[in-house]
């Protein structure tokens, strides 16, 4: 089976541009939100699939093609459905990268012993503002 689709889970801010910036590279990506109204987050560059569903339903994993996702990033706005959804991606489907928004730093020994990559937007933050600091631009 060939792995080429790239999902993201989460329509906010960070799953949206994402999913822009994925699609503006050429990847074949589908995102998926519970609600339809969050797509309006999407540039007019996204040339993906949006779907419609919530994510912790494997139906609606399935009708995404999970089982053909080479990449999942998950990025709603709740820990818990994200840790979820990570597990569920590598012990149920396998899939080869997988990274997951956690809010909580704590919570990221929920995914030692795995190969589940956290993305801490806080972190990420303090590191661009460090490095616009460092560079004198602040």
């Amino acid at each position: 089976m060939k792995r080429n689709k790239f999902i993201v889970i989460g329509s906010g801010r960070l799953g949206a541009n994402i999913a822009t910036k994925m699609s503006e590279l050429g990847e074949d990506v589908i995102i998926i939100d519970s609600t339809d109204d969050s797509f309006r987050k999407l540039k007019d560059s996204f040339s993906g699939y949006e779907m419609v569903g919530d994510a912790t339903d494997l139906a609606v994993l399935e009708n995404a093609y999970i089982k053909h996702a080479k990449t999942v990033v998950i990025t709603t706005d709740s820990d818990n459905t994200n840790i979820y959804l990570a597990h569920i991606c590598y012990y149920v489907y396998n899939v080869p990268k997988i990274f997951v928004r956690l809010s909580d730093t704590d919570k990221g020994r929920l995914l030692e012993g795995t190969y589940i990559k956290a993305i801490y937007p806080f972190t990420l933050s303090l590191a661009e503002f460090m490095d616009l600091y460092e560079e004198g631009d602040i």
